[in-house]
C-alpha cells in the first residue's frame, strides 16, 4: 500500500523555524521525484518545492525562495522541508507529493503567528 506520511507541523512565531518530513511506503522512493505543496485557507493548492531523484536537484517557488530547503535521505525514504525565517503567510496545510503521480499525503499544518 502506497503510504506518505507528513509531520513536524506545529505553530511557530514570525521568524521561526519548522522542518517537515514526509515518509513514504509502498513506492520506489529512491527514483521517485517529491514535491512539497501547501494549501491556505480559501486558496488553492501551490507548489512549494521539489526534488528529483537523479542528483538531488532542487527547484523552489519564488515564495520561498532562500528561506526553505528541500532534501531527501533515501535510506529512510524520507523527504523533507526546512523552513527558516517563517512568516504569517506561510500558515497553511503542507502536503507531500510523488511527482508524476497522483499520491498525497494527508497533509500536516503550520500555523505561523505571534
Amino acid at each position: 500500500q502506497v503510504q506518505l506520511v507528513e509531520s513536524g507541523g506545529g505553530l511557530v512565531q514570525p521568524g521561526g523555524s519548522l522542518r517537515l518530513s514526509c515518509a513514504a511506503s509502498g513506492i520506489f522512493f529512491s527514483i521517485s521525484g517529491m514535491g512539497w505543496y501547501r494549501q491556505a485557507p480559501g486558496k488553492q493548492r501551490e507548489f512549494i518545492a521539489s526534488i528529483n531523484n537523479r542528483d538531488g536537484r532542487a527547484n523552489y517557488a519564488d515564495s520561498v525562495k532562500g528561506r526553505f530547503t528541500i532534501s531527501r535521505d533515501n535510506a529512510k525514504a524520507t523527504v523533507y522541508v526546512q523552513m527558516n525565517n517563517l512568516k504569517p503567510e506561510d500558515t497553511a496545510v503542507y502536503y507531500c507529493k510523488v511527482l508524476g503521480a497522483d499520491i498525497w499525503g494527508q497533509g500536516t499544518q503550520v500555523t505561523v503567528s505571534s
